[in-house]
């Protein structure tokens, strides 16, 4: 069974505490109303509070605090909260120069429920890399997952501007100009298509375990698909709805390339792999 890699003792112990804790303020910045005294320096205190229990959290679980060997421990779900980590943080970030009403619950929202499966399927314990490249591999891979985590968001507020232009109302409801929400949105894609270049990159030269398998396959369709994107806003000046499903569709093909098969491994197939 997938919880038989939780940790156990004090370790097990921190795990519990801090993902707790994390839920607990990530469900009261859901739930709770924007107001000066709910906020610390332009951040919302309990959205900083949840990240930074979040953070903890990761810490022990991914470590592999706990286990009998050296190692790490990693899977599906420790991918999705560590991808939702990064999002929010780029979030605390960024809601400190420009306003994202609306935003906020919703993250609070996806990080809790992220937290809590992380919980309940902490990953399958790994006592040493295939590779000394392959923690490279992965964090560059887990980074590129955040960025265009931050990317869709971003898209969405933008697609809501457009809306509300095409409703004779203004785009700076949403706290910022349009065309400055849209450079944003490509920008982090950008960056994203980088790293994750890498991280393939990586993954073909140096780990030597590397065959087209189901996620191999779909994480170079999502590279595609993205770096489609950036070249097509490159050279045709892509912009609007076709931007957006260029994106959401790369982006949905990353999720299934390492979360969704390794949830079907981890949990509907209890099996147990190496990468």
């Amino acid at each position: 069974m997938i919880l038989s890699f939780a940790p156990a003792g004090s370790a097990g112990m921190l795990l519990a505490g801090s993902s707790l804790l994390a839920l607990l303020a990530y469900g009261g910045a859901a739930m709770s109303a924007d107001s000066t005294a709910s906020r610390w320096r332009g951040v919302p205190a309990l959205l900083l509070l949840g990240w930074l229990a979040h953070l903890l959290a990761l810490t022990v679980d991914i470590a592999g605090l706990g286990l009998d060997l050296g190692g790490a421990r990693f899977g599906f779900a420790p991918a999705l909260s560590m991808t939702m980590w990064l999002v929010v943080a780029v979030y605390l970030v960024e809601s400190r120069m420009v306003p994202l009403p609306g935003a906020r619950r919703v993250l609070a929202g996806l990080a809790a429920l992220t937290v809590a499966v992380a919980w309940y399927f902490p990953g399958e314990a790994r006592p040493q890399a295939a590779s000394p490249w392959a923690p490279l591999h992965w964090a560059l891979g887990l980074a590129s997952y955040g960025l265009f985590g931050v990317a869709v968001l971003h898209a969405v507020m933008l697609s809501r501007a457009e809306r509300l232009m095409r409703q004779k109302k203004s785009a700076m409801a949403l706290g910022m100009p349009l065309l400055r929400l849209e450079r944003l949105t490509f920008q982090f894609v950008g960056a994203g298509v980088a790293l994750l270049s890498l991280a393939l990159l990586l993954g073909w030269w140096f780990t030597p375990h590397w065959r087209w398998d189901h996620k191999t396959l779909l994480s170079v369709l999502g590279w595609l698909v993205l770096t489609g994107l950036v070249t097509g806003r490159r050279l045709f000046g892509w912009r609007g709805r076709r931007a957006t499903r260029w994106l959401y569709l790369g982006a949905a093909l990353l999720l299934l390339a390492y979360a969704g098969s390794r949830f079907v491994l981890e949990v509907l197939l209890q099996r147990s792999t190496g990468n």
